[in-house]
């Protein structure tokens, strides 16, 4: 009976005067070939630069330490998705602005009560003492408006079938996201808070009315938001 040849790269090099980096690169390909690349069908977008994505995520996967942001506010958000709808902005506007509403909003508080105080006060604090502090946060703000946004995560995420080979994170680290998630959902669908403005948005027909589905106030959605609304 004749053997048929494996598929994929053979997990032991042929040559036995391999270099250990180039062994251990086999064995690397022999685990790897079975995974699908989802990327490989990208080849002829340049803008989804399928070459070089890989590198990619694993720099937003970085930026995502060095970038964390605190909660968001929640009344600014709300009117910040209002604004953002009425204007008919791209998605990624509404991402990229509100973490950088986050980290400048320190300066724009500091700066109105500079402002304010050459206004009221006699003798107004010279712009060294808020710079002091402030902890020279003058000094810091730069230019990074770019940073890892959800939508260049879930893009990628949505072609992936074993989503932690792409992405990066464990079951647990997505669970817990995805608790959060499912506790907003389950306050706004119960009339638990007035912040309303992300579902009323997604209520539109341009957006397929993905707010009003009937799966929302399932009982998945419940189970999820179940730890974090005082159950045990």
């Amino acid at each position: 009976m004749e053997m048929l040849a494996p598929k994929g790269p053979s997990p032991i090099p042929e040559d036995a005067s391999m270099k250990e980096e180039n062994i251990c690169q086999a064995f690397s390909d022999a685990l790897l070939y079975k995974i699908e690349d989802i990327d490989d069908k990208d080849w002829n977008n340049p803008q989804l630069c399928s070459d070089y994505v890989k590198d990619i995520y694993q720099y937003l996967r970085q930026l995502e330490i060095l970038q964390f942001i605190n909660p968001h506010h929640p009344i600014l958000v709300d009117w910040l998705v209002q604004i953002h709808s009425k204007l008919r902005l791209l998605q990624e506007t509404l991402y990229v602005c509100i973490p950088v509403s986050q980290r400048k909003l320190q300066l724009v508080w500091i700066t109105a009560l500079l402002l304010a105080s050459k206004y009221e006060e006699m003798f107004s604090p010279n712009i060294e003492g808020f710079v002091y502090i402030t902890d020279n946060a003058y000094t810091k703000l730069k230019f990074e408006l770019g940073g890892p946004l959800p939508l260049h995560f879930l893009r990628q995420a949505s072609k992936a079938r074993k989503q932690q080979c792409y992405t990066g994170y464990t079951q647990n680290e997505v669970l817990e996201v995805m608790q959060h998630v499912a506790k907003n959902v389950l306050k706004v669908n119960e009339n638990l808070t007035k912040f309303i403005a992300i579902k009323n948005k997604y209520a539109s027909n341009k957006f397929l009315k993905i707010s009003m589905i009937p799966q929302l106030n399932s009982k998945a959605i419940k189970d999820l938001a179940f730890p974090l609304m005082g159950g045990s």
